[in-house]
Formats: structure tokens, C-alpha cells, sequence
């Protein structure tokens, strides 16, 4: 059954999230609205009445700032604006404990000391440790300027826990990282800890087990919990993960091709890996997973758990290449759930990836879906796995403790939060190594029912996702075992449900700049 047809909550049939890589939000957004316009850059002018978000600039952290405390040596000093030509920066340091360190119980005056990266990682071109203050505005982030104006974005997102890319991958499809299976010398691995109930919790990045492109020489692992893909099975609903460089069968033009398949970026100057294991979701779950990278049966099977006219099983198992989402729109079939990553280039990660080479296939891919016929029954979300380390300047209190003696240094030497009014394990503590919220990133949503050009300030999380989909598609569904879920806030405060604009916002995928904007004339219609 077409996704159009299922019953939902919300005027949302088709939920496209485009999951990115290591960005705080005050590394976006530190400034907004106001660019610094220089000539030769792209520009942004806030339109009248354009909200105040909580970000540096009206922190007053500008020109007094904590982290000009000694302690972080060299690197100590203020934010700084980088512009388009400093784009390709270094990769900080992003661990579990590391980001909590910064944090430095509220204090958010250690980011040089412990995340920053500037020396070392990538092509990074500053020579401290300071690099981690750096900043972009309008003026290169214009596609995500341009998106939050036009529609809607959040200044009070969360990653559900500190740490890398892979936990933050758990958390937008699964509500939690705890629940983890070992494979071959896990239990040595830097990735897991002992959850304090018998069990392990991931903190940092590590390969799925189900996949043939993991670095099995190394540790792999699994996950036994349930993910939301298990849930929309039950209903049969349509959806899929679909990531750059799935399809193992493809050869790129430089002769490229399976696990190895790369693209060269000018930006960062050197070839980059399409697919990276460590990214994709729906890998670490024997349910949704796809080891082999099979192939579709069909474009029109896309999204769907049997094959058409059959009751076969669909080889893909819901687990795509990103060239797939084109493909299987084009043909009409557009799932109701569509998780997105862009090839790594792309991805926004620092280090391999940039804000340009992000914009490009980002904006793209939004120009493409508000091409569709089915656009008006369409919310894009553009959200991101971790901070990479990057300074922002929020914190939040630990609304899930976790007590590991070398792990958590939050609060204290083996701190995070208290186990007041917190969710307990059997050892009567909460479940260890799933400190959070962790680091405040971007969360930007479009579609013809946000609200326009506002600023959420409601307080939602990765986990905020996974409850959208349960309460629009799954009547209230909550995944259990531990997930986020059940206590993640909603993120309707972003959308007007029972009004709707019509109309599009195409931009320049080179520049992030207006091309088109239909949608900002016209009126809310009622539904």
C-alpha cells in the first residue's frame, strides 16, 4: 500500500530525515541572523521580525568568553568567524568523556584543553588547539541560514547522549545505545563499557557486525534492542535507510568501486570514502540490516518488507543506497519513513567533509523532494549525530545519570547527574555510560507546515525523532527497553498542523543562496 495511504496523527505521509555529521549548533549558527556580508561571499539579511536564538552572540561570549581560562594553554582565546576559504577544518576530539571534560560541569570553559584538535586531524589550517572555537555564519552556512528563515529550526536540540558518530547513530533510529552484543575481543574495545546491570553500553564510534564493509580485523558489534524500523514493520509501513556509497555494485568515475568506492573533494583536497560502516543505523540490528548491501528487487520495492506481488522476502531489507531515494521517487514511490546519509564527502563530518560539500548535496536532495507531488504531505528534518567536539556555549543538566568510574567525569570523578527521579536498572543505578543530553546541535525542519521563520525553544533530543514517527504513524508506540523514547518532548512545537503554505524555497546548491521563494508570499491555507 502506497505510504499516502496509511493512517497518521499529522497531514505528514512522508518524513525525510537527512541525518548529518558533527556540527554544535553554536558552530552553525553563532551569529544569526546577522552575517558579517563581506564582498565575495555569498550574503544573508534577516528578514524583519526574524526571531533571537540562544547562541553567542546573545550570550555575550563574543568578546568575554570562559574559554579564555589558562588551563587550555595555546588554544585559549575567543570564538572566531571562519570564513568560506577555511571551510576544511581539522576533526576534534568527540569521545564520550572527552566532551564531558569540556563541559566541565556547566562551566563550558575547557574546549581547547579537551576537544580541540587544531594541530593534528585532517586539513585543518589553524596551529592550536584553539580551532575548536571557530565559527561559521550566513555567509557560508547560507543554505541552513536561508532554511531556518524560511521555515523552522530548534536552538535547544541534544544529542540523548555525549559521545561520536556511532552512539548518536543508535540514538536517532533506537532512543538509546545500551543493549550491546559483543563479537571477537569487544569487551576489551574503548566503544563499550560495562552498563552497571550486566551488560554494555557503547560510548564510541565501532563497526556494525552486520556488514561486509566493517573492519572486521578489528571489533565489531550488535545491537539487541529494538529500532523504530521494527515498529513500522509491524504496520507494514514503507521506509528505509538509504546512505552514499550503499550499493557495492556501482563504480565511480575514477575506477572506485564496492567497500572502497571514493569521491575526491577539491574542498579538502584528497579522496574520501563514500560509505562509512560506523554511520549507518539500521547496520548494528540483525532485523533491518542488510550485510551483503543486496539489492533491491525493484525500484518500486523500495521501502517495503516483501517483494511485489510475492510474500518473499525483500532482499534489501529496507537498507539502500542514497542514488535508490532518487530513483524510487522518481518512479512514484516515496516511503513514508526515509532516513538519509549523504556520501562521507558530504556528510559534514570535519576533517574528511566541509560546509560546502555538505550544502551541495543537501540542498540538492530538499530542491528535489519539494519537486514532488507529494511535497505538501512532506517534512524534511536536518539534524546531526554529534557536535565533533565543537564549542557551544549551552549546557543542560543530565537527565539520565551514568556513575563509571572513568568514563563520566560530567559532574565529578565518575559523575553524571544524580539518580534522583531517574529510570534505575537492577543494580538500582541508572544504566552507565549513557550520560546526557550531551552537545547542543542544529535541528532545522521544512515543510509546508512549520511555522515560519521561528525558533523552537522547547528542549528535544535525538530521541525526539524516534517518538514523531511512534505517535504519527504507530499510535503512541514506544520501543521499551530503555529507549529515549517515552520521555523524549515532541518536536510539534515546530509545525502548525492545522495550517499549511504552499509554494518552495529552491536554492543554489553552490552557494546556499535564494533561487526561487515562492513559499515566504504566500498565506497559511487551512486544513
Amino acid at each position: 500500500m502506497p505510504a499516502s495511504r496509511f493512517a497518521t496523527k499529522t497531514p505528514i505521509k512522508h518524513l525525510v530525515i537527512i541525518y548529518q555529521e558533527n556540527v554544535s549548533f553554536d558552530h552553525y549558527f553563532a551569529t544569526y541572523p546577522k552575517a558579517t556580508n563581506p564582498s565575495g561571499e555569498p550574503s544573508f539579511t534577516a528578514a524583519s521580525g526574524t526571531p533571537q536564538v540562544n547562541n553567542l552572540q546573545t550570550a555575550h561570549l563574543l568578546d568575554t568568553n570562559p574559554n579564555t581560562n589558562t588551563a587550555n594553554g595555546s588554544g585559549a582565546g575567543l570564538p572566531f568567524r571562519l570564513d568560506r576559504t577555511q571551510a576544511a577544518t581539522a576533526d576534534q576530539n568527540h569521545a564520550y568523556t572527552a566532551e564531558q571534560n569540556a563541559t566541565h560541569n556547566g562551566a563550558m570553559d575547557l574546549f581547547p584543553k579537551y576537544t580541540g584538535n587544531g594541530i593534528s586531524g585532517g586539513v585543518g589550517a589553524f596551529g592550536t588547539e584553539g580551532q575548536v572555537l571557530g565559527y561559521f555564519d550566513g555567509n557560508t552556512v547560507t543554505a541552513y541560514w536561508n532554511y531556518a528563515q524560511n521555515f523552522a529550526m530548534s536552538d535547544n536540540s541534544y544529542t540523548d547522549t555525549y559521545g561520536p558518530s556511532t552512539p548518536g547513530a543508535l540514538e536517532i533510529v533506537s532512543g538509546q545505545t545500551n543493549g550491546i552484543n559483543t563479537i571477537a575481543g569487544a569487551k576489551t574495545s574503548s566503544a563499550i563499557i560495562n552498563d552497571g546491570q550486566g551488560g554494555y553500553t557503547m560510548i564510541n564510534d565501532v563497526d556494525p557486525a552486520y556488514d561486509v564493509c566493517s573492519s572486521h580485523t578489528y571489533t565489531v558489534m550488535m545491537e539487541n534492542s529494538k529500532n523504530i524500523g521494527d515498529l513500522l514493520n509491524t504496520k507494514n509501513i514503507p521506509w528505509g535507510g538509504f546512505m552514499g556509497g550503499f550499493d557495492l555494485s556501482k563504480v565511480n568515475t575514477d575506477g572506485t568501486t564496492g567497500c572502497q568506492r571514493q569521491t575526491y573533494s577539491e574542498v579538502v583536497s584528497q579522496d574520501v570514502a563514500d560509505y562509512i560502516p560506523h554511520h549507518n543505523w539500521f547496520q548494528y540490528f540483525a532485523s533491518t540490516s542488510n550485510p551483503q548491501h543486496t539489492r533491491p528487487s525493484s525500484i518500486k520495492a523500495v521501502g517495503y518488507s516483501t517483494m511485489l506481488n510475492s510474500t518473499a522476502a525483500e532482499p534489501a531489507n529496507h537498507e539502500y543506497d542514497l542514488n535508490d531515494f532518487y530513483s524510487a521517487l522518481n518512479a512514484g514511490n516515496f516511503p513514508a519513513v526515509s532516513y538519509i546519509k549523504m556520501p562521507a564527502y558530504q556528510d559534514g563530518h570535519a576533517g574528511y567533509s566541509n560546509p560546502l560539500d555538505e550544502q551541495e548535496g543537501v540542498v540538492k536532495l530538499v530542491n528535489f523532494v519539494q519537486l514532488q507531488p507529494e511535497w505538501n504531505s512532506t517534512a524534511i528534518i536536518i539534524a546531526y549525530d554529534d557536535s565533533d567536539g565543537w564549542y557551544d556555549h549551552q549546557y543542560t543538566k543530565p537527565q539520565h545519570g551514568s556513575f563509571d568510574a572513568t568514563a563520566d567525569q560530567l559532574n565529578g570523578s565518575g559523575v553524571c547527574g544524580t539518580t534522583d527521579n531517574q529510570p534505575v536498572g537492577v543494580s538500582g543505578k541508572p544504566v552507565n555510560g549513557r550520560c546526557g543530553p550531551g552537545t547542543r546541535t542544529p535541528f532545522i525542519v521544512i515543510s509546508p507546515f512549520t511555522k515560519q521563520n521561528t525558533v523552537s525553544h522547547t528542549l528535544v533530543t535525538q530521541a525526539s525523532v524516534v517518538r514523531f514517527i511512534e505517535d504519527n504513524w504507530l499510535d503512541g508506540a514506544r520501543l521499551g527497553s530503555g529507549s529515549f523514547d517515552k520521555n523524549a518532548a515532541s518536536i510539534d512545537d515546530l509545525f502548525n498542523f492545522t495550517h499549511a503554505r504552499s509554494g518552495q524555497l529552491q536554492l543554489d546548491p553552490k552557494t546556499g543562496s535564494v533561487v526561487t521563494n515562492t513559499v515566504s508570499k504566500t498565506k497559511y491555507r487551512k486544513i
